[in-house]
């Protein structure tokens, strides 16, 4: 996993990707990583997962296949969870048991007004939590995340590019910590 060219560059507007309407929250900065296996991009899942906190939220966008699921199951394994991470489509949500609780939700299959499911019940308590297909979540619940674009990398087959950005003082937090390198490079 490597830190694409011209990362951590100051943006001055960008189009939120996480939540149904316009995100409030000032987009400070960004990192790229090119992952070139599946493996290198769970090693990026397990690097997140230590800078975790209960409370956070990570919101993921990308293309069916473009490493969303792959990436939980890092998540999942940094945070000491036993049990293989697997996707949630068919049932909306996974609870895993780590070093902190975390949330899995896959919103794929749903559409329309989703504020009345609950989902902020799960979002910001005791637990992370963890959403692929965020950009269905409503933006209000998006507004203090950690957002991570997946797409295909045309380099290999098997490549991925993720572009992760901050919203808000907690994804600030966390793409500070990962950005200082505080934890445990990833190689690739």
């Amino acid at each position: 996993m490597t830190p694409a060219r011209g990362s951590a560059n100051p943006l001055s507007a960008a189009t939120p990707l996480c939540g149904a309407g316009p995100v409030q929250s000032r987009l400070s900065r960004q990192l790229e990583y090119v992952s070139r296996s599946a493996a290198a991009t769970r090693r990026l899942g397990r690097r997140l997962a230590a800078c975790l906190q209960p409370g956070d939220l990570l919101c993921l966008v990308g293309d069916l296949g473009a490493g969303k699921t792959t990436f939980v199951q890092g998540l999942a394994q940094g945070l000491g969870v036993l049990d293989r991470a697997t996707s949630p489509t068919f049932v909306l949500a996974h609870e895993y048991r780590g070093r902190i609780p975390l949330f899995h939700l896959d919103l794929y299959r749903l559409s329309g007004d989703l504020t009345e499911i609950g989902l902020d019940d799960l979002v910001g308590g005791d637990a992370a939590a963890v959403v692929e297909w965020a950009e269905r979540l409503p933006h209000q619940l998006c507004e203090d995340a950690l957002e991570i674009e997946f797409d295909f990398d045309e380099s290999s087959a098997n490549a991925r590019r993720m572009v992760i950005r901050a919203r808000g003082a907690r994804g600030q937090r966390i793409l500070d910590q990962v950005s200082r390198g505080r934890h445990a490079r990833t190689g690739d």
